[in-house]
């Protein structure tokens, strides 16, 4: 599957130069991509990439050592010195070209989602979608670096403050949206004019990281500035957080790896941004148009297998509809079509490996054994887990408590507004969430009171746009991502301060 077509342009205005070479799925695939180069990790231990439908193997790499991260890191910090010399103007023409290469290829890395994460064709084309809208948006970013003059009490005295790259940022995407949660930390960064490391999760080393380098390598990115490097956690430790050279550690993953990252990064003087798992509540009021809350709650939590962190874990309604939505909710649950991924009609594709389908499935288990009811038991074959709908739960269940990712809803009746958002915010977490009701002034007020970086009035959690600030409370992150947020994060305020005159001092 060829991705590129090899050409050479130079511009002439700015003394920019871009190589767009023919890349290979396969072939350039199995390799890191460090100095510009691909090249074989340094480990003999081999990372097998496994489709998590049927078990062949997509792609396999050894894994790259402490050694070929530094050299990542290092590479990234030369070339930043060369990309501070590209016009803006030239910069954003690179973002431009990755945007028409994705366009042009939308086709093929839609086969790589559905090989490689087991993502239905419905998945694909929306984190496709995404990516696109993340590229526009970072195409802006280095028109955008600007300063500013402030003035200062002292005569003849003024203040500029130069908005500047933090220098070279560490990426670690999740499996689940790899290819658009990468994308939202990767194009900021190097709009802002960072060189990038980007270390894919072991199940999505394609998807989360190779993808990204043929796509700017094609784009004509600098050699260097953008490095990939595949590899597992045992093979490095916290090499790739403790490296001295990278100052921003974006990491989007679980809660409990993302407070390891968070205090390896403090205790090394470097920024943590983390964007980390969520227990979201869609709350229904009586008023709700129960139709529309029901599909929205449905693919609130069964959109990619329920492997989204702004998932709707848990449904709560008002007990006067309780037994109509829940009815509809099940009968829409039980109807979604589970199976192949490559089948157009499918909805619900498999998890990404079995260790998770084993997980949710002692999760689900223990939730029956502390007292839950399942109105729709789903049956779990292999990595396929079944839509399952728990009932008569309370909020201290650890299936209410506890992120559950992949395909089972918890859904729990109400009976005053009041309880409802006590039941919301009983959780460590607080990424997403979403109201149903008619009176959308009231929604919005009743929003306010829910502890979440986030919160949609009568739509699904899973929302994310490329100019609106995106993070949560709690143990859902730290950080905001998107638009002037992204550009904040990835840079630093540097002033710069000129006395005109002839300053007088006390002595």
């Amino acid at each position: 599957m060829r991705l590129a077509i090899a050409k050479k342009v130079t511009n002439v205005s700015n003394s920019f130069t871009w190589t767009v070479i023919n890349v290979t799925i396969g072939a350039m695939h199995s390799k890191q991509f460090i100095a510009g180069e691909w090249r074989t990790g340094s480990l003999e231990k081999v990372l097998v990439d496994r489709n998590p439908y049927d078990g062949s193997t997509v792609a396999e790499f050894n894994d790259a050592s402490v050694s070929d991260i530094d050299d990542a890191y290092r590479a990234a910090e030369r070339a930043k010195l060369e990309w501070d010399r590209v016009n803006p103007y030239a910069k954003r023409a690179v973002f431009e070209r990755a945007l028409r290469y994705v366009e042009e290829h939308m086709a093929e890395i839609t086969e790589v989602i559905i090989d490689e994460l087991g993502g239905t064709r419905l998945k694909a084309g929306f984190e496709i979608g995404l990516v696109l809208d993340m590229l526009k948006e970072a195409a802006t970013f280095p028109l955008r670096m600007e300063g500013r003059m402030l003035p200062s009490p002292i005569d003849d005295k003024e203040n500029r403050l130069y908005r500047e790259p933090v220098g070279v940022v560490g990426v670690i995407s999740p499996f689940n949206f790899p290819f658009f949660l990468g994308m939202k930390c990767v194009a900021p960064a190097l709009a802002c004019g960072n060189g990038v490391v980007l270390k894919p999760h072991e199940d999505s080393p394609i998807t989360g990281g190779t993808l990204f380098a043929e796509i700017f390598e094609a784009a004509g990115l600098p050699p260097g500035l953008l490095n990939v490097v595949v590899t597992e956690i045992p093979a490095i430790g916290d090499a790739f957080v403790e490296h001295p050279i990278p100052r921003v550690i974006a990491f989007t993953g679980s809660a409990a790896v993302g407070a390891h990252v968070a205090s390896v990064a403090a205790r090394n003087y470097k920024k943590p941004l983390l964007e980390l798992g969520g227990n979201s509540a869609l709350i229904v009021l009586a008023d709700a148009d129960l139709p529309l809350a029901g599909d929205a709650a449905v693919v609130s939590r069964f959109t990619h297998q329920g492997q989204i962190c702004r998932s709707a874990n848990r449904v709560l309604i008002d007990r006067r509809v309780y037994d109509e939505f829940a009815s509809r909710y099940v009968a829409k649950a039980a109807s979604l079509p589970v199976g192949d991924p490559r089948d157009p009609d499918t909805i619900i594709g498999p998890l990404i490996n079995q260790k998770q389908a084993d997980r949710l499935a002692t999760q689900v288990e223990q939730g029956l054994a502390e007292g839950a009811r399942a109105l729709l038991r789903g049956e779990v074959n292999g990595t396929l887990f079944h839509p399952t709908v728990l009932a008569e739960v309370t909020p201290e269940m650890s299936v209410m408590q506890e992120e559950l990712f992949g395909p089972v809803a918890c859904l729990m009746p109400f009976d005053t507004e009041d309880e409802a958002v006590e039941i919301a915010n009983n959780t460590r977490f607080g990424l997403s969430g979403a109201i149903h009701t008619r009176d959308l002034n009231h929604g919005v007020e009743l929003a306010k009171r829910i502890r979440t970086g986030m919160i949609h009035i009568n739509d699904t959690t899973i929302h994310d746009e490329p100019i609106v600030a995106f993070g949560g409370e709690g143990n859902s992150g730290i950080g905001r991502l998107n638009g002037e947020w992204s550009l904040n994060e990835f840079t630093t305020m540097k002033w710069i301060s000129i006395h005109h005159g002839r300053r007088q001092f006390p002595y």
